[in-house]
């Protein structure tokens, strides 16, 4: 028989399309992750800016980051979720209005931004001199 001597071959085609298109499919379904906080920057001769009022939260971080929430010490490493546990005493809507100083890591005043933004405050200011 002429067919006895042939050794079935291993056909890698399909393989390697399925292998093309499983990459295609994480490529598109996987893109890294950042967190970005959209920030829109004043202009620095416009005299008009927001100024807190009664209701505001003002969360200040002086150089030991140290964290005031309206006047009151708070760790920097358990700032979150104290201010979880202190939710209900506030009311989403107001005004929060983060002061950092200017020695701080631009990543330190983003993780208060970040923590602030989980809990559902909507509208966060950074305030500068």
């Amino acid at each position: 028989m002429p067919f006895d001597d042939e050794k079935p071959e291993l056909n890698i085609t399909p393989l390697v399309d399925i292998m093309l298109v499983l990459l295609a499919i994480l490529m598109v379904t996987a893109p890294s992750i950042t967190y970005e906080e959209k920030i829109n920057l004043p202009q620095g001769s416009q005299k008009n800016t927001s100024t807190p009022t009664v209701k505001s939260l003002i969360i200040s971080i002086n150089a030991k980051k140290e964290i005031f929430l309206n006047q009151e010490k708070y760790d920097f490493i358990s700032f979150a979720d104290n201010l979880a546990q202190r939710k209900a005493q506030f009311n989403t809507e107001d005004p929060v209005f983060i002061r950092a100083d200017k020695s701080l890591k631009y990543d330190d005043v983003i993780s208060v931004l970040r923590s602030v933004k989980n809990l559902g405050f909507n509208k966060v200011a950074l305030q500068t001199e």
